[in-house]
């Protein structure tokens, strides 16, 4: 890995642990072994090297849920796949985490990725819904739309009620729940 690498890789990390306000040059520098003349000969600074992770962390993100969306299977089964998919519970959502960095919140470059990251996965797993409501796989009357954002909502309040009880258990309730919802419309009985 070469340093400009390590370095976007480093900042990333960091990121995810401390917030942009709490990731500073020289923690990066160390995080990446490398010295404050190749970070300023790769990145104009620290916002600009913020910018390449945040990208690189949203690209990645992007690129693991569509694994998971795009599977054969059913709209339900890759909705459940997407919400049982191997993920580190309590140190919550690379991306999401950032939408709470008042830093990151108000520079319109650095939410910029955020926000598309998220919108992106909103309007995938819309599509996703509309094919489902389609095949008759979901209840009739649901919204796509609707349901998209209550299935990012269920990730990330999962993701921070997780980390403020220390355990996974409600994150998982949360899902159970949404997957409990989503189940396929249940046919009357018919006693004559």
């Amino acid at each position: 890995m070469d340093t400009q690498d390590r370095l976007i890789e480093a900042t990333r990390e960091l990121l995810w642990e401390r917030g942009y306000v709490g990731t500073s040059p020289k923690a990066i520098q160390q995080h990446a072994g490398a010295g404050q003349g190749s970070m300023y000969h790769h990145f104009t600074g620290k916002p600009d090297l913020a910018l390449a992770a945040i990208g690189r962390t949203a690209e990645e993100m992007r690129e693991a849920a569509t694994r998971v969306l795009d599977a054969p299977g059913s709209a339900y089964e890759r909705i459940s796949a997407y919400l049982l998919r191997e993920r580190d519970v309590l140190r919550g959502c690379p991306v999401g985490r950032l939408t709470m960095d008042p830093e990151v919140i108000a520079s319109d470059e650095l939410r910029a990725p955020v926000d598309e990251t998220i919108a992106w996965l909103r309007e995938r797993l819309a599509a996703i819904v509309r094919e489902g409501l389609d095949r008759g796989e979901f209840t009739p009357g649901l919204t796509p739309d609707d349901l998209a954002a209550t299935i990012v909502a269920t990730v990330q309040g999962g993701y921070v009620l997780a980390r403020a009880s220390g355990s996974t258990d409600a994150f998982d309730a949360g899902v159970r729940g949404l997957l409990t919802l989503l189940g396929p419309p249940i046919e009357p009985v018919l006693h004559f």
